[in-house]
């Protein structure tokens, strides 16, 4: 969560556009992203060299001694944030206006590509060199904060704040997912160098942002060393749709900035019938709308088959099944109403991912892991498509701390069951002992199917009591009347004061 110094210059930063004629909170946000992904260009173009140097590697500077921008060709260093920040206001706005924006808009030369694709349309909309002047200040103000901070998930909650703004101001009601809750979910499908990558409701790309990352923490030398496995990071691995142009050009700029060259962003609505997508990827991550409610005519006939429903949440969950390929894997951030609903349509598609497929997990998060832009009871679903089913028994967690308070605050905590979750997911062997008292325990599929499917943990949690003793009854009647003496006595002390 952003708090403190660093809150108070983002909020100036709004601040700043709003005396600047700019009150549009979508427009703020693009610009301030473009802003950041001009300054990340020039960080990461460093970043890069560097990395190929230590590889022994060849890298080409996007920033090469002459760029062409238009008919014209430029110095391109001229183009480098940490030259032109320093320039005077009406230089820089200038230079931004005429040579760095068109720059950016043309960076990709696949023309089909994300990026080229959600930049066709980008408007430079700040009006004055004196507003430019003042936000690219404040925002080498934010990025020194940023780095004093030395939190690897600090640009995401950057992000997250923004969007909060969003939110705040009654458009969209966009928000993202928590970066430890997206890393949490990372973790547990611990990704290979080969998947195939989706998320459906993608928005700013969190999930194959942290995807990505991670890949290259866990296998930088298998993917990096070998053409084509590095070819298919860049270019094959990563999917993701949404129905927001503005969530998607954020996206493709974050993807770009993290190092994936040719993403696979595409304006689309998963649950209509553009969607043609089925058998195709290895892994899902997701966080899909909870609150949305359709007209049946929008929806795909095929998923309609699976559970008749106007409930997105549901209707993602068929459109997952779809979309996965056999033997693909699935982490999916689901309202609690998912797991205990008692309609057909919530019980059809628990029977078919319990007995057609195979269900390993089910991890129950608090309600404050949302605050302070929601505060739902969620809970994670982590499935294998098989088609024959598969499930034999379904771990579950019942997640109490995620490091953070659960009220608005969120402020940092030491209670964090999240490293627990991870080591446990990935030791399931060493749960089978596990009493259901405990955090985590094994759940037999008979006994789901006894209870209708109901995959909620408190149908299965037992809760241990312990027997108190109080004392005797005419102890306690005397320890009351000897506290009525006391307070007659105080009132009489307190009456002849006043007389």
């Amino acid at each position: 969560m952003i708090t403190g110094e660093l809150k108070n210059k983002i909020d100036g930063l709004w601040d700043v556009f709003a005396a600047g004629g700019l009150v549009n909170p979508l427009d703020v946000i693009e610009q301030i992203t473009y802003l950041m992904f001009i300054h990340d260009l020039d960080d990461n173009d460093n970043i890069h060299a560097k990395e190929a140097v230590m590889l022994g590697l060849s890298y080409e500077s996007i920033f090469a001694e002459k760029v062409e921008i238009g008919e014209r060709e430029i110095d391109g260093n001229q183009l480098k944030w940490s030259v032109f920040h320093d320039f005077p206001a009406a230089k820089m706005y200038s230079i931004i206006q005429e040579w760095v924006f068109p720059f950016i808009k043309s960076l990709h030369a696949n023309k089909d590509s994300a990026y080229s694709k959600y930049m066709d349309d980008a408007i430079f909309k700040i009006p004055t060199p004196l507003l430019l002047d003042k936000v690219v200040t404040i925002l080498d103000d934010i990025y020194a904060q940023m780095v004093q901070i030395k939190d690897s998930d600090i640009r995401g909650d950057v992000y997250e704040y923004l969007l909060s703004k969003i939110s705040q101001s009654g458009l969209n009601g966009q928000f993202r997912t928590p970066r430890h809750i997206i890393r949490m979910m990372v973790e547990l499908m611990d990704p290979s160098a080969d998947e195939i990558i989706c998320d459906p409701a993608c928005g700013t790309s969190g999930f194959l942002v942290t995807a990505g990352d991670y890949l290259k923490e866990k296998r930088k030398e298998e993917i990096f060393f070998n053409k084509q496995k590095k070819a298919h990071y860049m270019n094959g691995m990563f999917h993701g749709y949404d129905m927001d142009r503005t969530m998607l050009r954020i996206g493709a700029m974050n993807m770009m900035t993290h190092g994936v060259d040719n993403p696979y962003i595409e304006y689309r609505d998963s649950l209509s019938d553009q969607n043609p997508d089925t058998d195709k990827y290895s892994l899902i991550l997701a966080n899909p709308p909870f609150k949305g409610s359709l007209d049946y005519d929008i929806v795909s006939a095929d998923l309609l088959k699976v559970c008749k429903t106007k409930k997105t949440e549901l209707l993602f969950l068929a459109l997952m099944l779809r979309m996965l390929r056999v033997g693909g894997r699935c982490a999916v951030i689901v309202p609690d109403g998912v797991l205990f609903g008692s309609s057909v349509a919530h019980k059809s598609i628990r029977k078919t991912i319990v007995d057609d497929n195979r269900l390993e997990a089910v991890i129950s998060m608090p309600s404050g892991v949302f605050k302070p832009y929601a505060g739902v009871s969620t809970g994670i679903l982590i499935f294998t498509k098989t088609g024959h089913g598969g499930t034999d028994k379904v771990w579950f967690y019942d997640m109490q701390a995620d490091g953070f308070s659960l009220d608005d605050k969120r402020t940092a905590i030491k209670e964090n069951d999240i490293p627990d979750i991870i080591a446990r997911f990935h030791n399931l062997d060493n749960e089978q002992i596990r009493e259901r008292t405990e955090k985590s325990f094994f759940v037999p599929k008979e006994e789901i199917i006894g209870n209708e499917y109901d995959l909620s943990i408190n149908k299965y949690k037992k809760t241990e009591y312990k027997a108190v003793e109080y004392a005797p009854a005419e102890q306690i009647l005397a320890e009351l009347h000897e506290l009525e003496m006391q307070i007659t006595a105080g009132l009489a002390e307190l009456e002849e004061m006043l007389e």
